[in-house]
């Protein structure tokens, strides 16, 4: 099971919910607003979780869109045990497809959420696998794989998916030609700084798609690998925490505002 949150335009009287050790003020269980709402599925990080990116996925909601957010099994901040296998690999698009399947069979979304109107954003290995459902091809790493040896993950593509954000991208997992089948207009944001998958893992996207003219990319000044994320509570920023942690000088509080405008602009010209 995959337990799945859907935030999207509502009317009601905003309350603070809390979601582990995140806080996000929202209209619980109100009615939805707007007819064909876009929907955008999030895919988190390893061993992370959607809510980390709670204020962005709240300003899309309030621009029109309905945002999905779940965590992905075995590869979630309370269960990891699947990190650094074939079958997290093979599992996570499964889920997104998943997750577009329960939204679009749910009771009270299912004639609110336009059905060929799918986009999607990931984080780190998160952009990995949204590039998976879109049509790319990973590879398995000898380390990943039982026998040590690299090989092809089996994966199905998604055909919804109409436009994918990624955010920091990990693309160790794509080889030359892997990506070619990835056909849907992208945006890439990823940190100067970011010391886990640096710039360079944009251009494996840009070299590999058939289309290089479809991905806009912008390298952003002084960002870290975790900077994208909304800011953590206050008891978990400490040093031995780095995705609470930037590089010195770089601004994560003040960055969410022209976050918000980037991918905001991005997925009304790709989804409307």
């Amino acid at each position: 099971m995959i337990p799945v949150a859907v935030l999207f335009p509502a009317e009601g009287t905003e309350r603070e919910h809390r979601f582990g050790p995140y806080e996000i003020e929202m209209a619980m269980d109100a009615v939805p607003l707007g007819q064909n709402l876009p929907l955008i599925v999030v895919s988190h990080g390893n061993s992370s979780t959607p809510w980390v990116f709670r204020d962005l996925t709240k300003h899309l909601a309030k621009q029109g869109f309905a945002v999905a957010l779940f965590e992905h099994p075995g590869n979630n901040r309370r269960d990891n045990r699947l990190a650094g296998t074939v079958a997290n690999l093979e599992n996570r698009p499964r889920h997104i497809s998943l997750v577009i399947d329960a939204v679009f069979s749910d009771p009270v979304l299912r004639n609110r959420v336009a059905p060929t109107n799918v986009g999607l954003a990931g984080h780190s290995i998160g952009a990995c696998t949204v590039l998976t459902v879109a049509g790319g091809k990973p590879w398995a790493a000898p380390h990943e794989s039982e026998d040590g040896k690299a090989r092809p993950v089996p994966v199905v593509p998604d055909e919804r998916v109409r436009s994918l954000l990624l955010l920091n991208p990990a693309t160790f997992w794509f080889i030359p030609d892997s990506l070619k089948e990835v056909r849907v207009p992208m945006l890439i944001l990823t940190g100067e700084n970011d010391q886990i998958a640096p710039p360079a893992h944009a251009q494996t996207v840009l070299e590999g798609v058939s289309d290089p003219g479809s991905v806009r990319h912008k390298v952003v000044r002084g960002a870290g690998h975790f900077s994208f994320m909304s800011k953590f509570p206050s008891q978990m920023v400490r040093p031995d925490f780095p995705p609470s942690q930037d590089p010195p000088g770089f601004d994560r509080e003040e960055f969410q505002r022209t976050l918000f405008a980037h991918v905001g602009d991005f997925f009304r010209d790709t989804l409307r």
